[in-house]
């Protein structure tokens, strides 16, 4: 399959490497080609060991979308509207969109291509994770600790489910369809993993030049906020009248709970890799731009407008805003902020189909 992938960070990289070596034709666009101008091969590091993959490098974004069957897109949250105003001009019919995680993104950036004029009939669809758990090891290295077993994953509009469910398992044979794009947002698993880990280690992140919030960092007192959050999660997914299974964080950490999205005994994995044992700038790391200000703010959004009580994840948004200095509950992505908090639940499902 003809397969573009947009971006430049470490799931860019480890879908460019892990896809090709499938044999898939993949073109890989970024804003700064400059890396890889000098090669056109990108070494994929495995469990297996180390493989060369070559890849075509396009440093125009029309060209790596043309003919392309599926568009992957895993940037985080906050460079999804620039994108969007990127590919509107190339976006074609049958073409499918899949951003991993999506945080709402499959509506925000279908609203604002169509805003543009473009009136294709493609369709977005997002899941819950990343499919790798990954890290660039070098500029032209992406190093793959997991891959994926289940991706629970919502489509927009949600009419074109079984087209791109039929295109997207070309290339992710572990995709788990649910009902739509929202429900594929409330599996977003790093608005309930990662705002707990920096807040509550924020002293240790600021204080040592790099640190481990998988590792020293999961504590049991903190373990113990994620569940509380992602209860609160799972509670809107029955308020929205959303199917289990709802996929519980605490499963990724238990060695006798159901396979979570990486499988059992993964997070062990996590940890002795020592790729994530790195330094985090509070104000700026995508944990913090991506999962608090967009995925967290997002939660509390849908929380108080399906009227579930969310006060862990009212509490965690307040001591952010705190931090960054602004109130991310007006500031981040949010129901009120795409004009959708004045739908009932079944207006808001009927333009989700």
């Amino acid at each position: 399959m003809k397969i573009a992938v947009v971006g430049g960070g470490n799931g860019a990289y480890a879908a460019a490497a892990d896809l090709g070596s499938l044999g898939h034709e993949v073109r890989l666009w970024r804003r700064d080609t400059e890396a890889l101008k000098k090669s056109s091969t990108l070494t994929l590091k495995d469990a297996d060991g180390e493989k060369q993959v070559s890849v075509s490098v396009s440093p125009d974004l029309g060209q790596a979308l043309r003919g392309a069957e599926l568009v992957f897109m895993p940037d985080p949250a906050f460079t999804q509207a620039d994108n969007a105003k990127r590919i509107a001009p190339h976006l074609a019919d049958g073409q499918v969109v899949f951003l991993a995680p999506g945080t709402f993104g499959s509506y925000v950036m279908a609203q604002i291509i169509r805003d543009a004029g473009n009136r294709a009939d493609f369709a977005f669809a997002e899941t819950g994770t990343l499919p790798w758990l990954t890290r660039k090891h070098s500029p032209t290295t992406a190093a793959i600790t997991a891959r994926a077993t289940r991706l629970p994953t919502g489509v927009y509009p949600s009419k074109r489910s079984e087209f791109a469910f039929s295109v997207i398992r070309k290339a992710f044979k572990s995709i788990e369809p649910v009902e739509d794009a929202l429900s594929g947002a409330l599996m977003n698993a790093g608005p309930v993993i990662h705002p707990p880990l920096i807040l509550m280690n924020a002293g240790p992140l600021e204080h040592f030049e790099k640190w481990d919030i998988h590792k020293e960092g999961t504590q049991p007192s903190i373990r113990r906020v994620t569940d509380a959050l992602d209860a609160e999660r799972i509670a809107a997914r029955v308020a929205l009248g959303y199917k289990a299974p709802h996929f519980p964080l605490a499963d990724h950490y238990r060695a006798d709970g159901d396979e979570w999205m990486y499988g059992r005994k993964v997070h062990k994995k996590l940890t002795d890799s020592n790729d994530w044992r790195e330094r985090i700038v509070l104000t700026e790391h995508r944990y913090m731009r991506e999962d608090v200000e967009h995925g967290l703010a997002f939660l509390v959004s849908v929380c108080e407008w399906a009227g579930v009580p969310c006060p862990t994840a009212r509490g965690l948004l307040a001591l952010a805003s705190a931090v960054v200095g602004r109130d991310l509950r007006k500031t981040g992505r949010t129901l009120e902020g795409m004009g959708l908090s004045g739908l009932s639940k079944t207006e808001l499902r009927k333009k989700l189909q």
